[in-house]
């Protein structure tokens, strides 16, 4: 008797679903001595000094011993910030944990033989584009239906009565929506949301992640909306990249499902430890909230007056489309200044450059870079 011969290539060990991912591209991080780095939407400030002093406390024998579990002094804190209860609150290991702990909980992967509507809407994750690029992938790697919807040349939110006559699905078993947007930074009066929620089946979650910058904010919207959750992170506004804490917003028996799946101990101790130092210290964010909108204000008008087209921002970004040169071009010739900004390539975006409101020296040299860039591509 012969024995068949075992197939051990590494490459067949992978799920047939994950051989094919493309996985997500973050912003580039490079560590090059005086760079000036508009490109990941990071708040350009520290933290407070008084959640450095935080973090430099917890620095103790702490570290070897495992932190709570369910971060329930940082959740108290949060529910008594927003207005809610612990248990309409989940934290993660930044928003993004929490994102996928989503897509695990509210919608099936996707089956051969699913035929009905309300079969492929349980199947179903959708999301407009462009928007952030991780939903797609999340999506891809749960093995769910993707219904991708395009945003309309001005990136504003479709009304209900459009979307209707496109291919958005109303019974999405879950459907993500960024506000403001990102990478436009459109943003979403609440009043619009609330119509699209209400008319929305599935689960929504309102991906807040720049709402600090914003006019307005959806929180209330969790409140009237069983169906509806409102994503949050630290990273953005309160200069926590570095440690990871997001969190969502939401009913009782949704943020109960995903803490039943999350991972035991997901958020480490000293992100606790610092997003319970911000929450003592909101008042110092705000005023550098200011600042930036204030200087997201003076780069807008200082392009427009190159005649570049800015849309108008309600994060803590601006995204520009210029003239006389290509985005690529323009991205190109910040960089060898040792200007690093955003640009994507891919349609509908390609002709735009994002860019991260940075501190006033930086905001100065890259106004200071543009006009020269622009000056040197002026028909003679």
């Amino acid at each position: 008797m012969t024995t068949k011969r075992r197939d051990h290539s590494p490459r067949q060990l992978v799920r047939p679903i994950v051989r094919k991912l493309h996985g997500y591209v973050p912003g580039e991080q490079p560590k090059v001595p005086g760079l000036i780095k508009l490109n990941t939407n990071e708040n350009p400030a520290p933290p407070s000094p008084k959640v450095i002093r935080a973090i430099r406390s917890a620095t103790d024998e702490r570290l070897r011993r495992y932190p709570d579990p369910a971060a329930r002094p940082l959740r108290e804190a949060l529910a008594k910030f927003h207005g809610c209860k612990r248990e309409n609150i989940i934290v993660g290991n930044g928003s993004d944990e929490l994102l996928a702990l989503a897509t695990r909980a509210f919608a099936e992967p996707r089956q051969a033989g699913a035929t009905t509507r309300r079969q492929i809407a349980k199947q179903t994750i959708q999301y407009f584009t462009p928007s952030y690029s991780l939903y797609p992938i999340l999506a891809d790697i749960h093995g769910a239906r993707r219904n991708e919807v395009k945003l309309p040349a001005s990136f504003e939110l479709p009304t209900n009565e459009a979307l209707q006559k496109s291919n958005w699905n109303f019974s999405a078993a879950l459907s993500y929506i960024t506000t403001p947007n990102a990478p436009s930074g459109r943003g979403y009066a609440t009043s619009d949301l609330s119509k699209l929620c209400a008319a929305q089946s599935g689960v929504t979650i309102l991906d807040e992640a720049y709402v600090d910058f914003a006019d307005e904010n959806a929180l209330r919207l969790p409140k009237r909306f069983p169906h509806v959750i409102v994503s949050r992170t630290f990273s953005k506004a309160y200069s926590l990249c570095f440690q990871r804490i997001g969190y969502l917003v939401g009913h009782p028996v949704l943020i109960g499902a995903l803490d039943r799946i999350r991972d035991s101990y997901n958020v480490n101790g000293l992100g606790q430890t610092a997003a319970l130092a911000t929450l003592s210290d909101i008042g110092h964010y705000r005023k550098q909230f200011e600042h930036i909108v204030q200087w997201r204000t003076k780069t807008t008008g200082s392009l427009e007056a190159l005649g570049f087209e800015v849309l108008p921002s309600q994060a803590n970004f601006i995204f520009a489309r210029p003239t006389g040169i290509t985005a690529a071009e323009w991205f190109q010739q910040l960089r060898v200044r040792k200007i690093l900004t955003r640009w994507f390539d891919a349609p509908k975006v390609r002709d735009w450059l994002r860019i991260t409101i940075g501190t006033e020296t930086e905001m100065r040299k890259f106004l200071s870079a543009t006009r020269a860039i622009h000056r040197s591509n002026r028909p003679p």
